[in-house]
C-alpha cells in the first residue's frame, strides 16, 4: 500500500496530488490547480480562464492551492474576491478546496459557509486553539514535515480525528514514509491501518487509492 502525498511539487510523483503551476501542462498523475495568493500581485483574467479550463480535467482532483495570506502585500479585498471565485468554481466542479492560509484563519472559517465541497487546510502547523476551531467547522487538516519535530503539534495530532486527516510533503524534501510512520505511532495505529484510513478519506476526491 502506498503513502499518499496529498500536496506535493514533484510533477513525476504518481502517488499523490501535484500542485500545478498556473499555465503549466498537466502531469501524468493527479493534480490540483488554483491561484495562490502570492500570484495575485500580477493577477490577470487570463489566469482565471486557464483555471476554469484546466479544472475540467479528469485528473484535476481539487481547486488550490488558494486562500488568504496575511503576510503578503496584496490587498485583502482582492484576496477575498479571488478566493470566493475559486470557492464558487470548486462548487461548480464539485471538487474539494486545498487551502493556503497564513494569519487569516478566522476569515477562512467565515468563508466556509460559501463552500459546498470539503475544505482542506494544507501544511497545518499552528497552535491547538486554531486547530480546535477549524475542527468545529468540519475542516480537513493536512500535516507535513513539522510533525516530525514539533512536540506540540505531535500532541495535537494524537487526538485529531483520523477521518479528517491527510499527510503531505509540500515543497519539503523528505521521505513521506517517515511522516506516515510517525503519525501511526502517535495515534497508536498500525501503519497499514493509517494508510487504509487515508485511503478512505480520499473518497472526497472521488478516488480511493
Amino acid at each position: 500500500m502506498t503513502d499518499f502525498d496529498l500536496h506535493h511539487h514533484i510533477s513525476t510523483r504518481m502517488t499523490g496530488i501535484y500542485n500545478l503551476n498556473v499555465g503549466e501542462s498537466p502531469p501524468n498523475g493527479y493534480f490540483s490547480a488554483g491561484i495562490h495568493p502570492n500570484l495575485m500581485m500580477d493577477f490577470s483574467e487570463d489566469q482565471f480562464d486557464w483555471l476554469k479550463e484546466i479544472s475540467k480535467h479528469e485528473r484535476c482532483l481539487a481547486i488550490g492551492e488558494c486562500g488568504l495570506d496575511g503576510l503578503i502585500k496584496v490587498d485583502d479585498d482582492l484576496q477575498e474576491e479571488l478566493f470566493v471565485r475559486q470557492i464558487e468554481l470548486a462548487n461548480d466542479r464539485n471538487k474539494p478546496l486545498l487551502i493556503h492560509c497564513v494569519r487569516r484563519f478566522s476569515q477562512i472559517i467565515h468563508f466556509k459557509k460559501i463552500a459546498e465541497v470539503p475544505m482542506i487546510i494544507h501544511g497545518f502547523n499552528k497552535r491547538k486553539t486554531i486547530a480546535d476551531e477549524l475542527q468545529k467547522h468540519d475542516f480537513y487538516l493536512s500535516f507535513g514535515k513539522s510533525v516530525l519535530q514539533n512536540v506540540n503539534l505531535q500532541e495535537f495530532v494524537k487526538g485529531f480525528p483520523p477521518e479528517k486527516l491527510f499527510l503531505e510533503t509540500d515543497g519539503r524534501n523528505f521521505n513521506i514514509e517517515l511522516l506516515y510512520q510517525k503519525v501511526a505511532d502517535l495515534k497508536n495505529m498500525t501503519l497499514e491501518n493509517l494508510q487504509l484510513q487515508i485511503q478512505q478519506n480520499l473518497k472526497i476526491f472521488n478516488i480511493s487509492h
